[in-house]
């Protein structure tokens, strides 16, 4: 049996106000391709279909014409599992019907926690392989909220409410243990050691539930993970990974390869792993430097070959503020067509007591997060306080209203 792993997709996600819609379009033609010609069974989304939770008319065109083409190929059930950007309500809305289709919708924790283990059988009939589909563990699901914990308490429960979840399963699959049938688990969530970009959100407070590779049930055979949008491998444990998003993000994935996993099982033991290189449809560039220094690189770009042009974000530092930064940098790219658009950012450098102290601020709104205004704010108001509880408090609502829509 071969099982293909991927996740956050994020289809209906902008960059700035700047459409993904091509991209996402490529890509999943492009998966549909894969399934076909890697002959595969069994396509895990661990998370993240959509970018938010009331996606657009066009990202659920894509969505829904995806599930229909997959029936095409070879591949005989599609487990979806819902991140924290998803939707419970949306992404569960049409499950009952795409489950005759074999399209299995785990949007968020059922009442029944056995609904999350679903059983694949192949064309005979025989059960080959069980994948605990794990969504997002939203704070509802793993921990009751305790008056007057400490920051150091708080962050143990979660953890210990993530674990426990994953452990519940244990009793459940000991028979298919010894019945040598394969166990995959799923999740959406940020595994200690994982590297990130600046496009993934934090949940769980901050990133504080963050759980070790080894903290997983030794039993399951795979862990395909989705919210890190990086592929990598956790603890060094092979069998523990995320797949990583198909397209670059934000500017901070400009260098990252983007990629599938494709598992094959034989005789109830994994046989191969192969990370299968997604194509790069459209290049996102970034370049920093003085004014002299990024114009320079500007010119001297070339023309990267993909199917869409590239996006360049321009990292400018300067002591004073460019009025006429945009038209200037137009200018440059008049004669390359391979460059569709340029993301000014201007930087402000002040003079320090050497060069090695001075830094950048950031002077585009669209680089400030409600975070980053929050922790600004604190630190106009209360200069010489340690903010740490004030930020766990912030997060909490921000997770809190993210979650709102959800609850039931």
């Amino acid at each position: 049996m071969r099982i293909l792993h991927t996740a956050d997709w994020h289809l209906g996600k902008r960059l700035e106000q700047s459409e993904r819609t091509d991209e996402h379009q490529a890509f999943l033609n492009w998966l549909i391709l894969t399934l076909q010609t890697e002959k595969i069974d069994v396509l895990i989304v661990a998370g993240d279909i959509f970018d938010t939770g009331s996606p657009s008319n066009a990202a659920f065109e894509q969505y829904y014409g995806f599930l229909r083409q997959v029936k095409d190929t070879p591949c005989r059930e599609v487990i979806i599992i819902g991140g924290n950007h998803d939707s419970i309500s949306t992404l569960n809305a049409p499950s009952a019907l795409l489950k005759y289709f074999n399209v299995h919708i785990i949007g968020g924790v059922p009442e029944e926690f056995t609904d999350q283990i679903i059983e694949i059988k192949n064309p005979s009939g025989e059960l080959e392989l069980v994948v605990c589909a794990v969504p997002f563990l939203r704070d509802r699901d793993i921990r009751l909220s305790v008056s007057g914990e400490t920051a150091e308490e708080r962050e143990n429960r979660i953890k210990q409410g993530i674990c426990d979840h994953y452990h519940r399963f244990k009793e459940y699959i000991t028979d298919y243990k010894t019945k040598h049938i394969p166990v995959i688990a799923t999740g959406h969530l940020f595994a200690a050691g994982s590297s990130t970009s600046d496009s993934e959100k934090e949940i769980h407070v901050g990133n504080l539930g963050q759980v070790g590779g080894d903290q997983f049930p030794q039993e399951f055979d795979y862990v395909a993970l989705g919210h890190i949008h990086r592929p990598q491998v956790i603890n060094q444990m092979n069998h523990i990974r995320y797949s990583g998003s198909p397209i670059p993000l934000s500017f901070s994935e400009t260098d990252d390869r983007k990629q599938v996993i494709v598992l094959e099982f034989t005789a109830g033991k994994m046989v191969s792993l192969e990370e299968i290189e997604v194509p790069a449809y459209r290049k996102l560039i970034r370049i920093k430097g003085d004014f002299e220094k990024v114009k320079t690189k500007l010119v001297l770009l070339e023309n990267p070959g993909t199917m869409y042009p590239a996006w360049v974000e321009v990292q400018v530092e300067t002591e004073t503020f460019i009025f006429d930064l945009d038209e200037q940098l137009n200018t440059l790219i008049v004669n390359k067509p391979f460059i569709d658009r340029i993301f000014p950012r201007q930087l402000r450098t002040r003079a320090a007591r050497n060069l090695d102290e001075q830094t950048g601020e950031a002077m585009a709104l669209t680089d400030l997060d409600p975070k980053t205004v929050f922790l600004k704010r604190c630190a106009a108001e209360f200069p010489d306080k340690d903010h740490a509880e004030l930020l766990l408090t912030f997060n909490e609502v921000l997770e809190y209203m993210a979650q709102k829509e959800d609850k039931p």
